[in-house]
């Protein structure tokens, strides 16, 4: 199987297992306070990392002083997301707040340009005003159609943009189930501090089943995403991020009976396309400068 394949294949899957993730804490949601389900469910899959150690990947923590800086970067900004896209996501659709994350390729080109200083051609960074317009049209500004939690999605690109740019500066030796394990960590000891400023909830049967479950998606989610960074090339392999909206779609109507407006289905198909014609254009780009090489 190509880097390139195999790529695809990773990120289709951390799709799959963050929207999985994301419909299961939705629904227990209800019962359970937002800080409490994150910590056990970030306690549950530091236990399972510990107990799977050596199965899933190799797991020590013999790293450089560089890398610890990228791993405490990414765990970081691992703990902004989960607050501010959980929050979004128990307050919104499924299918809405998922779309508003389909502009991270579009934000990780725009942050390219801005921080690594890398060219960004015109057709690029139209691609990038109309994908903004395309997400416009998802958060709808406008004292009726804009709020807070439409905001918080939006500071969870921000996050998730720096966390793959975190990601990308890993060296390759680094141990993706160590960056997995100090990622979960990471959150589950912010969340349990900030859950001490709330009264706990009882856990039934079901909570907690869900809570498990959840768990295991989550660490699918985390390791595929590390891997997917490191697999292949990412002007292939993000296309395939827009899957998530796939998944997000049919569950949010299956689970929750929520269907998008027309606005948000039209923002979404904006954001995807726009997103898919960036990173065609950078695979344009990348075998051109190939042709001249040889």
């Amino acid at each position: 199987m190509s880097p390139n394949l195999a790529g695809a294949l990773l990120m289709m899957a951390s799709m799959a297992c963050f929207t999985l993730n994301d419909t299961l804490l939705k629904f227990t949601a209800s019962t359970v306070p937002l800080f409490q389900l994150i910590f056990l469910r970030s306690a549950v899959t530091s236990a399972l990392i510990l107990a799977t150690k050596g199965r899933l990947g190799a797991l020590h923590f013999k790293l450089s002083r560089r890398d610890w800086f990228f791993v405490g970067l990414r765990a970081g900004t691992e703990v902004v997301i989960a607050y501010f896209f959980l929050t979004a996501l128990i307050n919104m659709p499924l299918a809405n707040v998922t779309a508003i994350l389909q502009v991270v390729p579009l934000a990780v080109t725009l942050a390219s340009a801005i921080v690594l200083r890398e060219a960004v051609g015109w057709r690029r960074m139209l691609a990038i005003a109309i994908g903004f317009v395309g997400v416009m049209l998802i958060v709808k500004p406008g004292a009726e159609g804009f709020n807070i939690w439409s905001l918080y999605a939006l500071i969870a690109v921000l996050g998730v943009t720096l966390r793959d740019l975190a990601t990308r500066q890993l060296s390759p030796i680094v141990p993706s189930m160590t960056v997995t394990l100090v990622t979960a960590l990471a959150v589950m000891v912010a969340a349990g501090l900030a859950s001490l400023t709330e009264p706990w909830a009882a856990v039934s049967l079901e909570a907690g089943t869900l809570i498990v479950g959840s768990a295991v998606f989550i660490l699918g989610g985390y390791f595929f995403s590390i891997q997917v960074m490191r697999t292949g090339d990412i002007s292939f392999t993000a296309p395939f991020r827009y899957t998530g909206l796939v998944w997000a779609l049919i569950l949010g109507f299956l689970v929750f009976g929520e269907w998008p407006t027309w606005t948000t289905l039209l923002g979404a198909v904006i954001v995807v396309s726009t997103g898919i014609f960036t990173l065609y254009r950078e695979q344009r780009i990348q075998a051109l400068a190939k042709l001249r090489r040889t």
